[in-house]
């Protein structure tokens, strides 16, 4: 009961420290660590399984489990270790991991880039900054696209950096935290439905859309709230998530973006390309008017405070039914 109480105090306090300091690119972040080890596992994997259908499908079952075991495995072991040296250093150490977990403001950093680089009219940088972010080809993304791109990935990660890691976290700490991220990052390096990862990543992406089940509605709902609170459109908001959720070959990811462009009256989705080759993608939303820079501020307003209601319902709600 006690370190139920002292993880509810950690995510907290992580939390605080996500939304104070973010992600500094000069601080190492264990999610790097896993991107790492997979890239490697990959590679070594590719080599011993058979390069058929079936050695393909095992190999990335095998990945799934040795990345998620590891990287589960090894913040279990130290928050073990420092829990029992005392409680204090317990608390601490899960904090600093739960705030390494979240990434709040650091999607709100690197989409104001390129909010920035279109104020200035630099389309060029505009699309260098969303290309960070973004795993579509830019290069070719006009105004409105980039635009597009910047606010979706903001409604997409609201869910997948922000509220997803949120539940996990207050559901088994920084263990179970570290245990959806490592799924979520190697769905988001092999689980591509092209020729090379069909088969290899499918494991890695059936597992993330399992974790992301919950998380993805709970994201949405959250966010019709947060649009209430912020005077959006949510009875549009509310007319499009009905409409629009399955819009996404995913199962979870339109669920954010559907109610962002319906609370923001405007049109996300469509064709897009990846890898130089072009997917017909379906649209979310109405055009109801020409998406402009501006929403990529109001995005991060709706990003910022879903993830106020998150801590508030998931942490806030816990921590008061442990002490009752």
């Amino acid at each position: 009961m006690q370190y139920l109480k002292d993880s509810c105090i950690a995510l907290l306090l992580g939390f605080l420290l996500d939304l104070l300091i973010g992600d500094p690119h000069w601080l190492w972040h264990p999610v790097r660590g896993i991107g790492k080890l997979v890239t490697v596992l990959e590679k070594w994997l590719r080599s011993i399984f058979p390069k058929t259908q079936r050695g393909e499908w095992i190999g990335g079952i095998t990945l799934v489990v040795a990345v998620a075991v590891f990287a589960a495995g090894v913040p279990a072991l130290l928050l073990y270790t420092f829990y029992g040296w005392n409680r204090c250093a317990g608390v601490f150490l899960e904090s600093i991991f739960c705030w390494q977990l979240l990434a709040t403001k650091a999607l709100k950093v690197e989409s104001m880039k390129v909010y920035q680089e279109l104020s200035h009219n630099d389309i060029r940088g505009a699309r260098r900054a969303v290309s960070m972010i973004v795993g579509r080809d830019t290069e070719n993304l006009t105004e409105e696209g980039i635009t597009k791109a910047a606010v979706e990935t903001v409604a997409e990660n609201t869910s997948d950096g922000s509220i997803a890691p949120m539940l996990y976290l207050a559901l088994g700490g920084a263990v179970l935290g570290f245990f959806y991220k490592a799924v979520n990052t190697m769905d988001s390096m092999v689980g591509y439905k092209n020729e090379k990862y069909l088969y290899f990543g499918r494991a890695a992406a059936k597992v993330d859309d399992i974790l992301n089940f919950i998380p993805a509605r709970l994201s949405a709902g959250l966010m019709l709230l947060a649009a209430i609170i912020k005077g959006y459109d949510t009875r549009n908001a509310w007319k499009i998530y009905r409409r629009d959720r399955y819009h996404h070959a995913s199962p979870n990811s339109a669920h954010t973006e559907a109610v962002m462009a319906g609370a923001l009256g405007i049109q996300l989705g469509g064709d897009a390309s990846y890898f130089g080759t072009l997917y017909h993608k379906q649209t979310i939303g109405d055009n109801l008017r020409t998406v402009e820079i501006s929403d990529i501020k109001k995005s991060n307003e709706l990003l910022y405070l879903t993830a106020v209601l998150g801590i508030l319902l998931l942490d806030g709600v816990r921590f008061l039914l442990l002490i009752l």
